[in-house]
């Protein structure tokens, strides 16, 4: 048979995003997620019920009728957005409008899966270690997906993605964008690198690795508060005790702290930008070394010892990071220079007593979008009245059964832990964008003075027992974060 004469399979159009993809028979879409089953487009992925009498994490796939015994207590079950499918392109209601009762109240959930350009996350990575400066590019796969903003207390933060990413720049930094964002919210290992600075693995809930090396503590604090946590457990034991950081350098003897605990001077001089009694700002530059700084000898930072302010030989002095895995121990000799000795027993427990108060090193990832666009039609047909009753907190909005934090303002911008998340929450699209599992929770009277669509409101009931508009399949996880 020539190539002419050989019968083409049928494809039909499937219009869950705007990239429209024409499916063939028993073929999935551009996105992997819709699927031409029998001329029909369906869901590939299952509808996902949260079940809280499941434990965390646990799962029954797929739902089956014989998995549930047919009675609807109270909130034990959820309908989320996973695997609901989208109303793109917006005109028709959300895939799952569910009314339910719950201690006697009526309450209607909208659930849709949002098509987000703009979007992005927000990576909080609990590291002393520089890895790069303010405002540097971040990249994955060697193209430009978000910058390094403001460091907070142990942790340096990154903003990922965004519609300049997705869309403003070249095809390829669109891809590399959206498929950076996809792994993060899945909770999915990505390579990151920064302009002048480490390169690191981020995984949501997992320790950071910077440029090789995995993090384990975060830092207890600063060295200034370190002092004021600990200079009570060093009185007696040694003479000066300082505290590296690359923020702000701790000086017992100095510190208002030290200065309570009538501590005496010892003569120190740190190299450094002197702030208030006792802590010092810019004692060396930024870097993977002691404290977050570029130094593997502490005592680069010291100036000589003033004998006329107390300096003496045979002083002692204990100088640890803000973690505790750095630290050494030095014995002032007649010229007044510091030489290394055995740590004594005596101070283990005050330096093992900072590695006890330092935090596990997490990375943590939170979803960020902006819902004020044209999905807002799936829920109510008049799309600023459910802003205004997000902003009221008269509607709940959820992420894949995930709280979700909502920004004061207008529109209705959000923010979610993706640790909190089922499964495989998150979508993509290849325009390119990432879809995301959204939930409305209203009362059934606030629905319709929203202007809702009630004529597409369905049981709980009828939900589990004949699916939706994408397929009838289910599947049942345990609630995350609980």
């Amino acid at each position: 048979m020539s190539a002419k004469a050989r019968p083409r399979a049928e494809k039909i159009r499937c219009d869950a995003c705007p990239v429209m993809c024409y499916i063939a028979e028993g073929r999935i879409g551009a996105c992997d997620r819709y699927a031409n089953q029998g001329g029909r487009i369906v869901r590939c992925d299952p509808l996902t019920v949260l079940d809280r009498r499941l434990a965390a994490g646990g799962e029954i796939r797929p739902f089956l009728e014989r998995d549930w015994d047919g009675t609807l207590a109270g909130d034990d079950l959820a309908v989320t957005a996973i695997g609901a499918g989208t109303t793109y392109p917006d005109y028709k209601p959300a895939p799952f409008i569910v009314s339910r009762e719950v201690e006697g109240a009526d309450f209607v959930t909208v659930v849709t899966e949002a098509i987000f350009s703009y979007c992005g996350v927000k990576v909080k990575i609990d590291t002393d270690r520089h890895l790069g400066p303010e405002a540097a590019t971040v990249r994955a796969g060697g193209e430009a997906v978000g910058h390094v903003t403001t460091a907070e207390y142990g942790s340096q933060m990154l903003s990922l993605g965004g519609v300049a990413h997705l869309t403003g720049g070249s095809k390829p930094e669109g891809r590399a964008t959206c498929e950076a964002l996809l792994r993060l919210c899945n909770r999915e290992a990505v390579d990151l690198t920064v302009d002048g600075g480490a390169g690191v693995v981020v995984q949501a809930g997992q320790p950071p690795i910077v440029d090789g090396r995995a993090e384990a503590r975060m830092r207890v604090g600063c060295g200034s508060a370190t002092i004021g946590m600990f200079a009570s457990q060093w009185r007696g034991l040694v003479d000066e005790v300082v505290v590296v950081d690359d923020h702000i350098t701790g000086v017992v003897s100095e510190h208002q702290a030290g200065k309570v605990l009538d501590w005496p001077d010892t003569g120190i001089r740190i190299r450094g930008h002197r702030s208030t009694p006792g802590r010092y700002f810019r004692v060396a530059a930024p870097g993977l070394g002691w404290g977050g700084t570029d130094i593997a000898d502490p005592l680069t930072i010291l100036g000589d010892w003033n004998p006329k302010k107390g300096a003496r030989p045979g002083l002692t002095l204990l100088m640890v990071s803000t973690t505790g895995e750095d630290w050494g121990y030095f014995v002032l000799d007649e010229a007044l220079a510091p030489r290394p000795a055995p740590l004594p027993e005596r101070l283990r427990p005050t330096v093992d007593l900072i590695a006890e108060n330092c935090e596990p090193a997490l990375c943590t990832v939170l979803f960020m979008g902006g819902a004020g666009g044209s999905l807002r039609a799936g829920v109510t047909r008049n799309p600023v009245r459910l802003t205004r009753s997000v902003q009221a907190r008269r509607t709940r909005i959820t992420v894949g059964g995930a709280p979700a934090h909502v920004w004061p303002g207008g529109g209705i911008t959000i923010m979610a832990d993706v640790t909190r998340m089922p499964d495989r929450a998150f979508g993509h699209v290849p325009t390119p964008a990432l879809v995301a599992p959204l939930e409305f929770t209203t009362s059934r009277a606030e629905y319709r003075a929203l202007g809702g669509h009630d004529g597409a409101v369905r049981t709980l009931e009828d939900v589990l027992r004949h699916g939706g508009e994408y397929g009838a399949d289910l599947r049942a996880v345990g609630p995350v974060g609980d």
